[in-house]
């Protein structure tokens, strides 16, 4: 790979980086939202004993669970770009040197 090419593919990483970083800093907020509201679903089961109240923190359970799932999805992702551009610099490192 040329170093015109290598520039270009770290600027295109670079770019993914900060996009999954944003996504992760939305995740994390959201993630807060639903475990929290899964929280007070769980503790108004608790207290009522009815199946609405055990729906509804199912429910709310399941969001939550599905957004740290998507929160490590998010994380893997960046992680792998992580080396690809660490992997990019080593390559550009050598070009120039």
């Amino acid at each position: 790979m040329t170093k015109g090419m290598l520039e270009r593919r770290l600027r295109d990483v670079s770019a993914q980086l900060q996009g999954l970083r944003r996504e992760l800093a939305l995740t994390d907020e959201q993630l807060t939202q639903l475990s929290d509201e899964a929280d007070d679903a769980r503790l108004r089961s608790l207290v009522s004993e009815t199946p609405i109240a055990e729906r509804e923190h199912r429910e709310a359970a399941r969001h939550a669970e599905a957004m740290g799932r998507h929160r490590t999805d998010v994380m893997a992702s960046i992680e792998r770009l992580e080396r690809q551009q660490d992997d990019l610099l080593d390559r550009l490192n050598e070009a120039v040197g």
